[in-house]
């Protein structure tokens, strides 16, 4: 009997005790506004942050309270875009697609290696232990990795020249590539865009040709043949202004270094060997 007065009790007072969190359950209830869930199904759920919220929840929120824009997620397609702007009964303003671009052709093409790395295969490991790692240029990618596994969308990898490429096709425009590079080798670019110019090497031209062989020596012929005013040399490396570019190529058949690239053309961002 004392089993059965035991079990009894202890059937009642979790019966008592589930009321309880029930009505507190009810009586504590935050109301969620069901177009969060609708905005949070719409978003891919890689908590990548690239739109500079914690987590795609996060972002979800700041849609909801119009602190973000619809198309805050850099993620999301043009149909997820127009399901969230539908939600919010708002319209959705085009936007110019965009992706990731490393400025480096690669550590094997650069003329010599000051010495040899052995350590974690890690960029910024290897920056704290080796300065500029492996490489004598101070401006180049170091190849270990470190994007790579930043990027949660399998769009970047480290290409046989030892340098980081991303895949165009695949790159959301997250930017946590370039967050995690410590060299600062990672930018951005228009997804439409032909004509890129993967060096950063700031080395006057004797220096930075001594450094690589596919490096931009600031020679200033592809500034002075474009004909829209689209490239200039600035910091001993050519940069372009993609809203005059025309991809034209001249500055690509002008460059003595055969660095710049019209990737359209040759389906590769990598200069020629």
């Amino acid at each position: 009997m004392n089993i059965f007065y035991a079990v009894l009790i202890l059937g009642i007072l979790g019966g008592v005790f589930g009321l309880v969190l029930a009505i507190a359950s009810k009586v504590f209830e935050v109301k969620s506004d069901p177009k969060l869930a609708l905005i949070l199904d719409c978003l891919p759920g890689a908590n990548c942050g690239g739109c500079g919220y914690p987590g795609c929840a996060g972002c979800a929120a700041a849609i909801l309270e119009k602190k973000a824009p619809v198309n805050a997620c850099p993620s999301c397609s043009g149909l997820q875009t127009s399901r969230i702007a539908a939600v919010m009964g708002v319209e959705v303003k085009s936007q110019e697609r965009r992706v990731a671009f490393v400025r480096c052709s690669g550590g094997s093409r650069a003329s010599h290696k000051f010495r040899k790395y052995v350590g974690i295969e890690d960029c910024v490991a290897a920056m704290k232990v080796a300065g500029n790692g492996p490489l004598d240029c101070a401006y180049g990618c170091l190849g270990l990795g470190t994007c790579v596994r930043a990027c949660k969308f399998d769009a970047i990898h480290i290409n046989e020249y030892g340098a980081a490429i991303v895949d165009q096709n695949k790159c959301t425009h997250c930017m946590q590539c370039a967050k995690a590079c410590p060299r600062g080798v990672i930018t951005d670019v228009p997804y439409a865009s032909d004509i890129m110019v993967p060096c950063g090497n700031k080395d006057k031209g004797p220096a930075a040709k001594g450094l690589c062989t596919v490096s931009c020596i600031g020679c200033r012929l592809c500034e002075k043949n474009c004909p829209a005013g689209a490239i200039t040399v600035t910091d001993n490396h050519a940069a372009i202004d993609y809203t005059k570019c025309t991809s034209c190529g001249i500055c690509v058949e002008k460059c003595p270094r055969k660095l710049i690239r019209d990737i359209h053309a040759t389906g590769k961002v990598e200069p020629v060997a």
